[in-house]
Parts: structure tokens; C-alpha cells; sequence
């Protein structure tokens, strides 16, 4: 994990690819993407059928580790409207009971449509914290400062055979992408034009690695 200031508050970007607000004592995630396998089983393409329990081995570490008293989920927290329904007994059971715990906002996604909310907490389009602005796509005609996520970045240096991938935050002016938090989900490289536009010419890819940052300049699409 390392310190970064962004919308004049202080934050922890964590290497499991969430941020930790300080003052609120706050995670904040995007894009679980949980029951992704059981969704593609759906189709007849199956896939190991643990993703929302190693998302969720991780999530409630992550919430002991900082005694987190908040947690927004910036979106697509299932991979569909229906994933709640799917979730095995006693991953639902262990879900609801962190719910129970803390504070926790579902911001509603494309995929989900904000279904978490069947499990507990509040459910929101988006919301204005502290005046820092929280939804799952950012929106290019927002000049407050905001963190989202629906992108997936990733930061991707090699060639062919050699090529190595790494979860990273996407840092602008004003805006924050986040980092896909899923065992299962995917990534865009950080430099794919909708996120450079986004971004801005300024912007960053951050990768947390033993208490710095690296930063990557993106620039601009």
C-alpha cells in the first residue's frame, strides 16, 4: 500500500487493488464482477466455480486489516442482475454479515444494476462524499473531482512471450480510475484511448508496490 492525496483528502492505494480513505476509514472497490464463472456456466463455457469466494476471502480480509467502517462498491459488483440469487449458501451468508458490519453503499453498474442491495446496505446511482464524486463510469462532463471504475485498468510492459500485467489506478486531474477488484475480471490497458481521454494529458497509471507508488505517464488519446 502506498499514500496518495487526490480531492484534498488522503488516501491508501492497496496493492489488492482498493483505496482506503483515511479520514472516513473507508474502502472503496469497483467492478467484483461476482458470479462471473456461474453466469458463463449459464452458457455451457465453465470456468472454476470459485471467483466470488476468492473475491470475498480477499474483500473481508482487506476490511480486518484496516478496520474499515465504511465501504463503497463503485459498481458491477455482480456480473449480472440475477448474481445474488446465484451466490452459494455460505458466501451469501458471509456477504450479508460484512454488510451488516459497516457502512456499505452499492453504486449501481451496467452489469448489476445496483442487485446487491438484495443483500443488505444502501443502494445509489451515485453519491457526492466529501466532495468527491463516487459512480461506476466516469463522466467527462464532471469537473469535480471523482473516482469510478468500469474500465478494468491494467498496466502492461513486455513484448511477445514475455509480457507482464498488473492491476494499476488510472490518476488525472480530477479523476480517479479504479482497478478491477474480481477474481475473474478482465483488464483494458491503461493506455487504451478511453481511458487516456478520460484521464487527461497529465494522467498516471499507479501501481502500489512495498509502500511507493510507481507511476507510468500515460498522456493523452
Amino acid at each position: 500500500m502506498a499514500l496518495l492525496s487526490f480531492g484534498g483528502h488522503d488516501f491508501l492505494a492497496l496493492g489488492e487493488g482498493a483505496l482506503f480513505w483515511l479520514e472516513r476509514r473507508a474502502l472503496i472497490l469497483a467492478d467484483l464482477h461476482l458470479e462471473k464463472a456461474s453466469w458463463y456456466a449459464r452458457g455451457g463455457q465453465m470456468l472454476p466455480p470459485y471467483d466470488s469466494l476468492a473475491t470475498l476471502d480477499r474483500l473481508e480480509a482487506l476490511i480486518a486489516r484496516h478496520d474499515a467502517r465504511e465501504l463503497w462498491m463503485l459498481g458491477d459488483s455482480f456480473h449480472d442482475p440475477d448474481g445474488p440469487e446465484r451466490l452459494p449458501v455460505e458466501v451469501a451468508e458471509r456477504l450479508r454479515g460484512l454488510v451488516e458490519r459497516v457502512a456499505w453503499t452499492w453504486i449501481t453498474g451496467n452489469h448489476d444494476d445496483g442487485s446487491g442491495g438484495a443483500l443488505g446496505g444502501d443502494v445509489l446511482r451515485e453519491a457526492a462524499v466529501d466532495g468527491i464524486m463516487l459512480r461506476h463510469q466516469a463522466d467527462p462532463t464532471d469537473i469535480r473531482p471523482e473516482l469510478s471504475g468500469h474500465y478494468h485498468p491494467k498496466w502492461r510492459v513486455g513484448g511477445r512471450g514475455r509480457m507482464i500485467s498488473r492491476r494499476c489506478f488510472v490518476q488525472g486531474e480530477t479523476r480517479m480510475i479504479l482497478p478491477a477488484f474480481g477474481a475473474l475480471a478482465g483488464g483494458l490497458h491503461a493506455h487504451a484511448p478511453v481511458i487516456r481521454a478520460l484521464a487527461g494529458p497529465v494522467a498516471c497509471a499507479l501501481i502500489p508496490v512495498q509502500g511507493r507508488l510507481l507511476r507510468f505517464p500515460i498522456g493523452v488519446a
